[in-house]
């Protein structure tokens, strides 16, 4: 399955987009949409630079293959399309080991879609701190998965 023109949506509508690196609340280096430069304290000197728009849409692109490939790895039952596009935006806002690890998955391959989706609106923190921006995208992405 490949993510919909409104998973790509979500994924920009919360992650914007950045020409320059910067550090996220997370505390992670991160340029254009959210794509994840590394976990040092310290700039890679190859991302040193500005980035044009192509080149963090073609970042995207890379990053999104990869999610899909996951989600498919760890999601064992028949998704919708908007519940794929769901779980693509919530595993490229915190990576295919939290998915593997998570209750979400868990439940949703057991078929307990309400206690997943419970689960899911918990994972509104960085650093261990309510984020208001997270709190958002987890509401958004909750109401992707449950449209028909």
């Amino acid at each position: 399955m490949k993510t919909s023109l409104n998973g790509l949506n979500l994924i920009k509508q919360f992650e914007g987009i950045k020409t320059s690196p910067y550090v996220d609340c997370a505390g992670l280096w991160t340029v254009g949409i959210g794509h994840l430069i590394g976990n040092g304290h310290s700039l890679p000197d190859s991302y040193n630079r500005m980035f044009s728009v192509d080149e963090c849409y073609a970042l995207l692109a890379t990053d999104v293959t990869r999610i899909e490939r996951g989600v498919a790895r760890f999601i064992s039952v028949p998704l919708t399309q908007n519940q794929f596009d769901a779980l693509v935006s919530f595993t490229y806002n915190l990576g295919i080991g939290t998915l593997q690890r998570s209750q979400i998955r868990q439940k949703i391959n057991r078929g307990d879609i309400q206690s997943a989706i419970q689960s899911w609106a918990k994972y509104n923190k960085a650093n261990g701190i309510v984020k208001k921006g997270l709190t958002a995208r987890r509401n958004a992405e909750i109401a992707l998965f449950i449209r028909r």
